[in-house]
């Protein structure tokens, strides 16, 4: 596949880009493709679990999103077994010889952001942005095109042991890979790559690994009080929005740790019905991360000390729900060094590095942790997407040249020589 046909997905794919366990267009996409290239695909229910999923889109939001996806091309029956069994899409290619398995995660979904509508954004200027209320602002539109690329090139079977794609739903408020994990995707894998692009770095370099993955946990907090007249009977009202924004600054008031960085962030508070009805219900959306993957156990269950003492105070009733998460990651130097010393064999020793920090969180770092548990190997790839705006942004876009070097280092990195094919 040459870097213009990947251009071409990448911005297929972020012109209809669709949210977490709603990727439905996309999974078919993938499908369909993987397939007209004689790869065993393992989708829908063998490539994920849905029950135990926290807040998994109910059946007429996937039914929804499943006719805007066959609206947009997607193909009738395998949008179907999306929107009904899940859109996870495992590829499996084996190659011509013995050698380890690789597992590879391209993450799919988008954000529920609204994407930026003037002239200097890119993808606006050229015609494929997003305009349903839903953006691919953290570069996997790039990722799954990523995927799809790297299986074409290897659907030649020459190279060592076995590759196993991962195209992931919901990595945003990690719960994607657990859903995978759960019906088996990392049962095997002896090395493990995930690829990220953007991070802030210039295009097109290289970091064989990453530091300071954050572990976290998301939370849903649901207040319920009573309702009542606020000027005529307001002694008969418990306030759930009040409840819950106390909780809200209580929680941002926690301190922090000396031994790890840690994070805080309250995403959404709603509730109440009208302004002179007391509030009978709120729900709060938040998070807590940590460098250290115990110190963000112990953070998370002190949120939850305030969220339920706040429901004291006030006389309320507090439904906690751990809805996704991830943990810490430590990256293996013999994949974080073979990786770095293949960039500068093709681009030189200025577009490559060993290690960049990364201050976020991804559950890539399940799969990891499921493959080092194991003996394996793995490590986080970024390479440097150029991005004039920070990720999670409306107007976040990505230099498409770095879309190939990606694909190019790991097709090297798979076959085990450093340009990629066999000498």
């Amino acid at each position: 596949m040459d870097p213009d046909e990947i251009i071409r997905l990448r911005r297929d794919f972020h012109r209809h880009a669709e949210p977490a366990f709603l990727e439905i267009r996309t999974s078919s996409i993938v499908v369909a493709r993987l397939r007209g290239l004689g790869i065993e695909v393992r989708r829908g229910a063998e490539a994920m679990r849905t029950d135990g999923v926290a807040r998994y889109p109910d059946a007429a939001t996937r039914e929804r999103m499943r006719g805007r996806a066959v609206e947009s091309g997607a193909d009738p029956d395998l949008a179907a077994c999306a929107a009904g069994e899940g859109t996870a899409v495992i590829a499996e290619i084996a190659g011509d010889r013995p050698g380890p398995t690789w597992g590879v995660r391209c993450d799919m979904d988008a954000l529920p952001l609204t994407e930026a509508t003037d002239e200097d954004h890119r993808p606006t200027a050229l015609g494929f942005a997003c305009q349903d209320g839903f953006m691919h602002a953290c570069g996997h539109d790039g990722h799954t095109a990523i995927g799809i690329a790297l299986a074409a090139r290897l659907s030649d079977h020459d190279f060592p042991g076995r590759v196993r794609i991962l195209f992931q739903p919901a990595e945003e408020g990690g719960r994607g890979a657990a859903a995978m994990i759960a019906a088996g995707a990392a049962d095997g894998i002896d090395r493990f790559v995930a690829v990220h692009l953007g991070l802030g770095l210039p295009s097109g370099l290289v970091a064989g690994g990453c530091e300071g993955l954050l572990a976290t946990h998301k939370l849903r907090a649901v207040y319920r009080g009573e309702a009542a007249h606020a000027s005529g009977t307001p002694e008969r009202g418990r306030n759930a929005l009040v409840g819950a924004a106390s909780a809200l600054l209580n929680v941002m008031a926690l301190p922090r740790y000396a031994a790890a960085d840690t994070r805080l962030n309250v995403g959404t508070l709603h509730g109440g019905d009208n302004v002179n009805i007391v509030p009978s219900y709120a729900e709060m959306t938040l998070e807590a991360r940590s460098t250290d993957a115990d110190i963000c156990d112990a953070l998370t269950a002190r949120v939850e000390g305030v969220l339920r003492g706040a429901a004291a105070m006030h006389d309320l009733t507090v439904e906690i729900e751990r809805t996704g998460g991830s943990t810490t990651m430590t990256c293996d130097r013999q994949l974080v060094d073979a990786i770095a010393a293949i960039a500068a064999e093709k681009y030189g020793d200025g577009r490559a590095v060993a290690l960049r920090p990364l201050g976020g969180s991804d559950d890539a770092s399940l799969f990891a942790r499921e493959v080092q548990g194991a003996g394996g190997l793995a490590t986080y790839m970024l390479v440097g997407g150029g991005n004039r705006a920070p990720h999670h942004h409306p107007s976040f876009d990505i230099d498409e040249a770095s879309i190939p070097v990606a694909v190019d280092v790991l097709e090297a990195l798979l076959r085990g020589t450093p340009n990629g094919r066999t000498q």
